[in-house]
């Protein structure tokens, strides 16, 4: 059963990006849920895009790209936050992660379609998404790959 904050915030986002031409992912906790781990805690949904989509979603809902988004670990071509749902929602496309071999694109090669409060959300399945978590190599992140496995 998922939170009624992440509830009402997949199902808004999910009417807001109803246009989107290429495939698109929620990511990380919120991903982890949605696949029916629990507990779990979920602090914002991360949404993963083309950055065409993002773009056309970012201009469509005000959400001004943050151009200092960049961290040590995480990177993206386009990123922003939309802050008008219960839960943060991170728009991102282009993203890639830090490795010990430099910067790796992340973008999920399957897609899994989960029916939430009547709209359909999209998740990489459970060992991609594991192996994603491990990949982001934090200690929240190592913990919910363990949970999914």
């Amino acid at each position: 059963m998922l939170a009624s904050d992440l509830l009402e915030t997949l199902v808004i986002t999910v009417d807001a990006i109803r246009d989107a031409q290429d495939p698109w992912w929620v990511i990380s906790s919120a991903a982890v849920a949605l696949h029916g781990v629990v507990p779990i805690e979920v602090g914002d949904v991360d949404v993963l895009m083309s950055v065409v989509d993002a773009q056309q979603a970012m201009d469509q809902l005000g959400v001004v790209p943050i151009e200092d988004g960049a961290s040590a670990l995480f990177r993206s071509m386009l990123f922003g936050r939309w802050e008008t749902p219960p839960l943060v929602v991170e728009i991102m496309a282009g993203f890639h992660v830090a490795t010990s071999a430099g910067w790796a694109g992340v973008l999920p090669r399957t897609r899994v379609p989960v029916l939430v409060g009547g709209s359909v959300v999209y998740v990489p399945d459970r060992a991609e998404l594991a192996e994603m978590l491990r990949l982001f190599g934090r200690p929240k992140d190592l913990e919910r790959a363990r949970l999914l496995t």
